[in-house]
């Protein structure tokens, strides 16, 4: 006997449904407008003496904080290489992807925008594009100990994968729960560490475009090395992940039943698979309908079997067994940096 299929509304809880694509869109945005206005804001203003937190764990601890608060929303990506390299892993539905780079250049933008608002109230002070270009990623004559763009290539590239790597593990199902925000945010502040005598550490699109908006042509011209390194080795390490890792653990971020940050230990989080998202959302309905016609049970959004949808705090709702769901397919100027370190 076929028992029914399970729509997502009934099998996921009114407390763990999905939210919605400008929910998601305003987190990545928020996400990334404090990424470059916090972390890059420090490394602007911030005085040994006064206030010595240093940029790298500045950057590092704005990417845990927002994680924290809004990974649940959106995945919390917060960073253009970090979507493309979790939708190549198969964590992200591709749909997703336009719109999260889009948001997240937007949010990216307002941060660079309030420090170079601030920046311009000071008096006597005419040289802001000077101060947002050594404030940019470069190499060769912009970098900030003059390394040549094939040392810059390599430092982003590897940089970015190894920091995509933490991510995708420490978000995995099988991953302690409650770590994720502060591992990828340690993490990356050791990598920013590691990179800024290179390249001054972009690993981010995103944060990379932010501060170019404001500073010289030269730095313009050096943007699309920016881009093209980050989202270079994201994509070999979601390659990576996609060949190797478990199936099991290739689940949708944001989505609902997907390992929370909040998760209580112990409790497992089942979450769904991007080909069972894309299901819910209407691409393969149609199919699915005729598919399951051919079993003679009904297919309204099928989930598969077992127990979806525990949420944040872990409480499940048991699930009926269905049919198999069918699969789918980021000079004075120095007298400024000097005066303020």
């Amino acid at each position: 006997m076929t028992t029914p299929a399970v729509t997502t509304a009934e099998a996921v809880p009114s407390d763990t449904k999905e939210f919605g694509i400008v929910a998601k869109l305003a987190a990545e945005a928020f996400g990334t407008f404090l990424l470059v206005f916090g972390g890059l804001g420090v490394a602007l203003f911030s005085n040994p003496s006064s206030a010595p937190l240093p940029a790298p764990l500045a950057i590092g601890l704005s990417i845990a904080v927002s994680i924290a608060a809004f990974g649940h929303i959106s995945g919390g990506h917060f960073n253009p290489a970090v979507t493309l390299g979790t939708a190549v892993a198969g964590r992200t539905p591709w749909r997703r992807v336009p719109g999260y780079i889009v948001a997240q250049l937007v949010g990216g933008a307002i941060g660079a925008l309030i420090l170079w608002i601030a920046v311009k109230t000071l008096p006597g002070l005419s040289n802001v594009q000077t101060i947002f270009t050594q404030l940019s990623n470069g190499v060769d004559s912009l970098s900030p100990n003059k390394f040549p763009m094939a040392a810059g290539l390599l430092a982003e590239v590897v940089a970015t994968g190894a920091f995509l790597a933490i991510i995708l593990a420490a978000t995995s199902r099988r991953a302690a729960k409650g770590v994720a925000p502060w591992a990828i945010g340690l993490g990356l502040a050791i990598l920013v560490q590691a990179i800024a005598p290179i390249t001054n550490a972009s690993l981010n699109p995103a944060r990379s475009t932010a501060t170019v908006i404001f500073a010289e042509p030269s730095a313009l011209g050096q943007l699309w090395i920016f881009w093209v390194a980050p989202l270079l080795g994201a994509a070999i390490a979601g390659l990576i992940f996609r060949g190797f890792g478990s199936p099991e653990d290739v689940i949708v971020t944001g989505a609902p039943g997907a390992p929370s940050f909040t998760t209580v230990e112990g409790e497992p989080t089942l979450g769904i698979t991007v080909a069972e998202e894309e299901e819910a959302s209407g691409h393969g309905a149609h199919r699915g309908e005729r598919e399951s016609a051919a079993d003679g049970a009904p297919s309204d959004g099928a989930l598969g079997q077992g127990t979806l949808g525990e949420g944040r705090l872990g409480e499940g709702t048991e699930v009926p067994p269905t049919a198999e769901a069918p699969g789918s397919d980021e000079d004075d100027a120095k007298d400024f940096f000097d005066k303020n370190k």
